[in-house]
């Protein structure tokens, strides 16, 4: 079945990640095909939502006025492709601020199916991350979940880890391939 939205992790999924943050918007590079990826979802009528932690900004890292600029420039490149994202959650907080909204804690995957009239169809909505903290967020949400390869981490153990929560869980190279599945091509 053919989801009614797609939240996408940002850092890893979107763009490229680093083990140092994203601290400034020229360090922010779109995956290849990432994009293109979104608008193809745009195009076929399913929402995209962004569901994202930034603790470089509780960890006094950057600034919001920097956080907005990198957000702003993002934002930019998405709709030049031709794509459209509904809703932005991000979490700022840090790993010991005991926020509720940090993944994997469900916060902002709650908030954003709210955003999107979805709270009550959460299997009408496909989380797409690179990470076992993505994974444990939507799963708390009850959010099918796929997996990209674009991420910095250890992509065959994230995958392990992440069948041991949901067991078909799909991973693919990056999002271009993932809405290539999506939208029935293979990836």
């Amino acid at each position: 079945m053919m989801p009614k939205a797609v939240l996408l992790d940002r850092d890893g999924v979107i763009n490229f990640d680093s083990p140092d943050y994203i601290l400034a918007p020229d360090q922010w590079l779109p995956v290849p095909g990432s994009l293109a990826a979104i608008a193809r979802l745009h195009a076929a009528g399913i929402a995209v939502a962004i569901v994202s932690n930034q603790s470089g900004l509780g960890r006094g890292m950057m600034d919001q006025h920097a956080f907005n600029a990198i957000h702003g420039k993002m934002m930019l490149a998405i709709e030049q492709a031709g794509g459209f994202i509904s809703h932005v959650a991000y979490c700022p907080h840090g790993p010991d601020d005991h926020c509720h909204c940090r993944k994997p804690k469900p916060g902002m995957v709650l908030d954003s199916l709210a955003a999107l009239g979805l709270s009550d169809k959460p299997e009408n909505v496909l989380f797409i991350g690179d990470s076992i903290r993505d994974v444990e967020a939507a799963s708390a949400a009850h959010v099918p979940a796929m997996l990209v390869q674009s991420g910095y981490g250890d992509s065959e153990k994230i995958l392990q880890q992440s069948r041991l929560l949901q067991p078909d869980i799909a991973c693919c190279a990056d999002l271009a391939a993932a809405v290539n599945m999506i939208l029935g091509d293979q990836c």
